[in-house]
């Protein structure tokens, strides 16, 4: 992995101009929001005809870099998680497709640095505020009577406040560090009506009140930020929102906000949580040492009936497919970065990354070099953040009923036919003759309609060697 110092010289720099670049003397705070089923075309600085005003997003990538062709690791949930948070691609854990329940225990190994560890380590408070999904506990059925070991204090924060899964997958809580705020004692019949508001049945906390996940979430973020900015030590906030994920339950004053149906008020909503924690690292005084990303977890669950519904909104834009799907609407995601004095204004970068990248980046900025067992899919976006180029020779895709791809330069080889996720047909057997795959050039095809598999065998065999490396050896990065 390339050091500051490497980075430095490769720009032509000499090593005293290493604080000028990164802030040698004084460590950045870090601030991730992960929203949770936000389209890349939702986003007008993306989609200039999207249907939803976005104003704090739109700033955000004014005053910073926006990724062009940044993926997620898998088109669902709890897979992107783990990548984030491990620089791991999740398909090698326990996790072969499809996410985790309300009531599944702990996916992350004991052991496995993650990116709040390793700034822990490097003098950070480290807290998560949000959606955890990533498992509680080790019983086969969580049981939240008793405490949660492990939980999100065992993976390097010092703090976490938020939900177990999905805001529509019982148990329906709070929990704060290792234990719920209160048991779910009461009962939800579940909702399925209209189009959005869907959440399953089953027990919730009594106190707990759907519409007020997201505003609980965001009050929580900012006190966070206020308390940890008084302090001396940098701190980092992984912001994982529940929304724009079902259910769609915008609050009033958000409510035909947007021209795509309460979907776009949600996203509305969400933008002006942005907003929010924007305005309370302004506050806080510490703004200008303040790394801020913003991004999603896969593609807008926006559906062929959506779109028919509201034809002018396009949640991921162009892009084929949706949500869960192995074609890019699944998992090419927004991205935007904020680091004044660091990153460019209006800038974007066309390099092709995933979101496993987060720990390369953070080990990259402190001068670490990573351990061979930590972050074996992660590659730094500090060279891309600059202007420059990354070192990532290829991006793993990865459907939630576990199909592969793998993306590499203009080239995208599926291994498989069909989308592997929601949408019809999922799975296509090919007949005697037929494709046994998808290739698509996406420079001059991206919308991946004109599948290429037959008429390059070279390519295919180049890219599915690729991919049976990747899995062979446990890792990309060298």
């Amino acid at each position: 992995m390339q050091s500051r110092r490497d980075f430095a010289r490769s720009m032509g720099l000499g090593a005293a101009s290493l604080p000028a670049l990164f802030g040698a003397a004084e460590k950045p705070n870090i601030v991730y929001i992960l929203a949770d089923d936000l389209g890349w075309g939702d986003l007008s600085c993306y989609n200039p005809k999207t249907q939803v005003p976005m104003p704090n997003a739109a700033r955000l990538a004014s005053e910073g870099m926006r990724f062009n062709d940044m993926h997620s690791p898998s088109a669902v949930c709890t897979p992107t998680r783990y990548g984030i948070l491990t620089g791991r691609y999740c398909w090698r854990s326990r996790l072969k497709s499809g996410v985790l329940q309300g009531y599944s225990p702990n996916l992350i190994e004991p052991g496995r640095m993650t990116v709040a560890a390793l700034l822990k380590d490097q003098g950070y408070t480290t807290g998560c505020i949000g959606k955890w999904h990533l498992g509680l506990g080790t019983e086969d059925k969580t049981d939240y009577s008793k405490p949660l070991h492990p939980c999100p204090n065992y993976h390097g924060f010092d703090y976490f406040y938020g939900i177990p899964a999905s805001l529509d997958m019982a148990p329906y809580l709070f929990v704060e560090n290792d234990r719920a705020t209160e048991q779910p004692s009461a009962e939800t019949a579940g909702m399925n009506e209209p189009r959005g508001v869907f959440w399953r049945a089953g027990p919730i906390g009594p106190n707990f009140k759907m519409e007020q996940t997201l505003p609980t979430i965001t009050s929580k973020a900012v006190d966070f930020i206020n308390t940890r900015s008084r302090g001396e030590k940098p701190y980092f906030l992984y912001l994982p929102l529940t929304g724009p994920h079902t259910p769609w339950l915008p609050l009033p004053q958000f409510q035909g906000k947007s021209k795509a149906g309460i979907y776009g008020d949600f996203v509305v909503q969400v933008d002006n949580i942005l907003g929010q924690i924007l305005r309370a690292v302004e506050q806080s005084g510490k703004a200008k040492n303040t790394l801020l990303i913003f991004t999603s977890d896969n593609g807008a669950h926006w559906t062929p009936e959506d779109k028919e519904k509201f034809p002018k909104h396009r949640a991921n834009a162009d892009w084929r497919g949706q949500k869960a799907d192995i074609h890019d609407a699944g998992h090419r995601i927004p991205f935007l970065v904020r680091w004044p004095g660091k990153v460019k204004p209006n800038s974007i970068s066309d390099e092709t990354c995933c979101l496993t990248d987060f720990m390369a980046t953070l080990a990259d900025l402190h001068s670490i070099t990573l351990p061979h067992d930590a972050g074996e899919d992660s590659f730094s976006l500090l060279p891309a953040m600059r202007g420059g180029k990354t070192t990532r020779p290829a991006v793993v895709h990865h459907s939630s009923e576990g199909l592969f791809a793998i993306r590499q330069g203009e080239w995208k080889l599926i291994v498989g036919r069909g989308s592997g996720g929601f949408t019809l047909p999922k799975k296509i057997k090919p007949k005697p003759g037929e494709a046994e795959g998808e290739l698509y050039h996406l420079i001059k095809d991206p919308t991946e309609a004109d599948n290429l598999y037959l008429k390059h065998p070279e390519v295919v065999k180049r890219l599915t060697d690729l991919l049976d490396q990747y899995k062979s050896e446990g890792r990309s990065r060298s």
